[in-house]
């Protein structure tokens, strides 16, 4: 079996109980990994930031995440979806398929 990764950009206009159902659907589809990080609009004919998510509310993300058995959850404003990607070859060492 080949490990899987999913992304999410939060503050498009989700609500918190939105992405925390993603994490639950991920995971019941045996996703492996997941990064979630804080959208930031590249310019003024992008869709605008609806919300900056506090840092808080990303460490809750993440704890969720881990607590449904992700192998990694990266879970930051700053956060994007190649964030440590070096740690999956460490992550596929310690759980070999």
């Amino acid at each position: 079996r080949t490990y899987t990764k999913s992304g999410l950009m939060v503050g498009l206009g989700e609500e918190d109980r939105e992405v925390l159902a993603v994490l639950e659907d991920l995971r019941q589809r045996q996703v492996d990994i997941v990064t979630i990080g804080q959208y930031l609009s590249p310019g003024p004919k992008h869709l605008p930031v609806s919300r900056f998510v506090p840092p808080e509310t990303f460490a809750r993300f993440r704890e969720y995440g881990e607590a449904l058995g992700f192998l990694q959850v990266v879970s930051t404003p700053l956060t994007r979806s190649s964030y440590h990607a070096e740690q999956v070859q460490r992550l596929m060492l310690e759980h070999p398929r």
